[in-house]
Parts: C-alpha cells; structure tokens; sequence
C-alpha cells in the first residue's frame, strides 16, 4: 500500500467521520427543536388550562356573590316586612290602649251613676223594710224565716209531685224494663236458700231409753255415730233425742234405723251397725224408685240410670218446707204447659225443669253452685246440651241460649212461690214479723207499723208533723233498702208508708 492509498484512506476516515458528526449535530438539533417544540405545546396547554380555571373561578366567585346578594335582598326584605308589621301592631296596641282607656273613662262613669243608683235603691230598700217592718209587726229575720218555710214547703210538695209524675210516666213507658224486672223479681223467688232444717227428732218411749242408746262408756251413741255418719244429741228434751247432719239422705237412714233400734231394744254396736247397713240398702232402694217415678210423673223418659238415681235423693232433700223432688216434678209440668202455649220443645223444657235442681242432691260433696254442679253432671251421663243449658241458666250463672231455658226459670219461680209452696216454722215466721216491724219502727218519724200478709207486706204509718209527702217517698226507699240488706225471706215483701193528715173543726 503506497502513501497515497494511505492518504485516501485517512481522509476517507476523517470525511466519513466529519461527515458523522455533522450527521449527529443535525439529529441533535432535531430532537432538541421537537422536544422545544413539544415543551411549547404543553406550555401553551398549560397556559390554556391555567386560562380556563382562572375563568372558571371567576364564573364560581360571581355566582356566589350573586347568591350572597340575592340572600342580603332577601332577608332585608323579611327585615323590611317584619317592621312593617311591628309597626302595623304597635299602631294597632296603641288605638286599642286609647279606646281601652276611653271604655274605662265611660266605665267609671256608668259604675259612678251605677254606685249612686245603688245607694239610692239601698236607702229605699231600708224605707220599704222598715215601712214592711211596721206593717207586719215582723222583725227581717222572722219574715226570711216563714218565706223560707213556705218556700220549702212549696218545693218539696213540687218535688213530691215531681216524683209521683215520674214515676207514674216509668210505669207506662217501661214495658221492655218492666220485662227485665219481673224477670230479676222471678229469679229473686227462686233464688237458693240453704237447707235449714239439719237436724230429726226420733220419739222414745221413755228417758230410760236415752242410757240404753248411750250404753256404757258411750259406745252405743259412738257406734251408731259412726255407723251412720251422724251427730246424735242427748239433751234434756222429755221422750225424744235429736239426729242432726249436713246430708240428708244419711240423716234420713239415721232416723229409719234410730227407729228401727228403739221398737226392737237391741242397742249394742253388732246390732247397730247391722240395722243401720239394712235401712240404707232400704233407702237406696226408695230413692231409686222414686228416680223412676218422679220422671214418669214428669213425662221425661230415657234418662241414665245414674241420673234417676241422683234425682231421687232430693225425695228427702227440703228448701222452706218444699220438697225438692215434688218441686222438680212440679216445675217439669209447668214448663211443659208453658212450653206448649208458646210452642216451644215442651222436651227439652219438661226435662229442664226436671233435673234444673239436680245439683242440690249432691251439693254437700262437690263445690260449686247447684246449677253448675247439676248441669256437668247432667252432661257427664248424656243429657242434650240445650237441656244442660236449661239447668246451668236457670240462676242466670251462664247466658240462656233458648226459649226453653226462660220457661225453665219461670217454672221454678211459679213453684216455689204460689201460696203454700213453703212453709217456715212458727218460730222463724214469728222472728221475722218482728224484725220486719222492727226495721220499721227504727227510723225517725215513724209512729206504727204492722206486717201484713205473713210478711209479705209492712204498713208504716208516720206522724205527719215530722214527715212530709217527698220524706214518704224517701222512707219508703229506705225501709226497703234495709229490710233487703238486713232480712232474709223468700219472694218481696210490700212497704207502705201512711201519712195522714186530718183538719177538725167545730161548727158553733
């Protein structure tokens, strides 16, 4: 390789290299004008976006500024408003506080006229009562007290009157409530009475015959006692001794075999308790026989065995003398009359009326009230149900759900208390009359009273000085209110208070 080919190359190298970095100024220069370039472009997006907000902002200042505004306008004129109206109301207070004062200055005017009218009618108010006073001869007291009495006097006859007018007008426009007072007076006369009479007496043929029942050491009386399920007393009553017991069919059984002991006059236990096994056997046999009988009697078949059986212990079951099994038999043929004219089921109201006392045969050993007590034991042995409603609702203990149920009742109303259903012993009856007139006699301004009737009525009569015409009224109130609260009786009993006033003159 000569120098020139050398040289060439050397310059070939430097040109391409020349050449190089030239070519390498340039893209520099490129890149450097599109990265100026670009930096422009964001500059100016930049600038754009910095414009935009600021506007934005200015936009947001002045609708803000607008709204301030609109609010300040606003409240300055509710402000504006307010204090039209405080003012309106100021004016108003104060025209009212002017004819105020102008009503008080007329006031005082009238009251000053008023007050001198007033002294005025005083001062001949004065004349008049001394002008009254002369003229009557009466003092003010004296003539205010006999105003005041006759005043009184008048009122209270008007009152009197008042009442007799209401009454009277009660009376002629209370049909339907008249129907629910007789209604509650029926349940009144047959409402329930506890059984009295717990005690026999069994006749002996002398008092020696009282030690023989005693035995020694008592143990014939305890052997007896306890055989029969009784109390027996040995008192000092001539020729006789006393069975006493809750129930009476056992007291019943006592009696029979009390009896039975006496007549034969063998009394040791063996032979007590023997008799006593025998005339219970007898009674059971009765009291089923007059089961069958009594709803034979009463036309109601088809009862429980157990049913007839419970019915007949009321053969020896009493309420005020009335025996209870002729009671239902005779309530069963009311209800069954009754039913009939009212076309009822005279079934179903004859078999009611029949076992309507049921329970009282077995009210010493279960607790409840007899119509409960009999209506679950009907129900128990098969009986209708409207029968069983019949026998729970004939004390109203639950609500009657038929025609039949109110027949019921009023059947065994009409039986226990049509005249001679019961009775009550000469003692009790003499009791009562005079604690009737006793109740009576009591109150203020009575003079005498009669019970009338066998107590069904009591007749008062009253000094008429001390009771007035409307004082009647009210004491006949009040006599029937105690006689209710302090005295026990079957059915109502009547009151009357007399006042009677007589005017006698001589003719000269």
């Amino acid at each position: 390789m000569n120098f020139n080919d050398l040289l060439t190359i050397i310059l070939s190298l430097l040109l391409g290299i020349a050449i190089g970095f030239i070519i390498r100024q340039l893209l520099y220069a490129n890149k450097l004008a599109k990265e100026k370039e670009e930096a422009g472009n964001i500059l100016s997006r930049a600038n754009e976006e910095a414009r935009n907000l600021e506007l934005q902002a200015k936009d947001k200042a002045l609708e803000i500024r607008q709204s301030a505004d609109a609010e300040i306008n606003r409240k300055r004129s509710d402000l504006s408003k307010e204090e039209d109206r405080i003012l309106s109301r100021r004016n108003e207070i104060d025209s009212r506080t002017e004819r105020l004062e102008k009503r008080e200055q007329i006031l005082n005017k009238r009251q000053s006229a008023l007050d001198k009218q007033s002294n005025d009618l005083e001062n001949m108010y004065s004349k008049e009562l001394e002008e009254l006073q002369r003229i009557s001869q009466m003092s003010k007291d004296e003539a205010r007290e006999t105003l005041m009495k006759e005043v009184e006097k008048e009122a209270r006859s008007d009152m009197a009157r008042i009442m007799r007018q209401i009454e009277a007008e009660a009376r002629e426009e209370g049909e339907t409530r008249a129907r629910k007072l007789v209604a509650s007076a029926i349940q009144r006369v047959a409402s329930e009475h506890v059984q009295e009479v717990t005690t026999s007496f069994v006749p002996l043929p002398n008092d020696e015959m009282k030690g023989r029942i005693i035995g020694r050491n008592g143990r014939n009386i305890h052997a007896f006692e306890q055989a029969a399920g009784v109390d027996v007393i040995v008192d000092d009553t001539p020729d006789a001794i006393t069975i006493s017991c809750f129930d009476s069919v056992r007291r019943e059984v006592a009696v029979r075999s009390m009896a039975k002991l006496v007549l034969d006059g063998r009394i040791h236990p063996a032979h007590i308790e023997k008799i006593v096994n025998k005339e219970r056997e007898e009674v059971e046999r009765i009291i089923v026989e007059s089961g069958d009988q009594a709803a034979y009697d009463a036309g109601v078949p088809g009862l429980h065995p157990e049913i007839l059986r419970t019915l007949g212990r009321l053969k020896f079951r009493t309420s005020y003398g009335q025996n209870q099994l002729d009671h239902a038999i005779e309530t069963a043929q009311l209800a069954g009359v009754i039913a009939a004219e009212l076309d009822a089921n005279v079934e179903v109201a004859k078999a009611g009326a029949l076992l309507h006392d049921l329970g009282k045969a077995m009210d010493h050993n279960v607790e409840g009230t007899h119509a409960m007590i009999g209506a679950e034991f009907a129900k128990r042995y098969g009986v209708q149900n409207n029968v069983v409603n019949t026998i729970a609702s004939h004390h109203h203990e639950v609500e009657q759900e038929s025609v039949e149920s109110v027949i019921v009742e009023a059947a065994d109303a009409i039986s226990g208390a049509r005249p001679g259903a019961r009775r009550e012993s000469l003692e009790q009856y003499i009791k009562r009359i005079r604690a009737l007139e006793e109740v009576a006699n009591s109150f203020k301004g009575v003079n005498q009273s009669f019970a009338l009737q066998a107590g069904r009525e009591i007749r008062i009569f009253v000094r008429p000085e001390d009771i007035d015409d409307l004082d009647a009224i009210r004491l006949a109130r009040d006599i029937a209110k105690q006689i209710e609260d302090s005295m026990q009786y079957p059915g109502q009993i009547k009151v009357t208070v007399i006042r009677e006033t007589r005017a006698v003159d001589y003719a000269k």
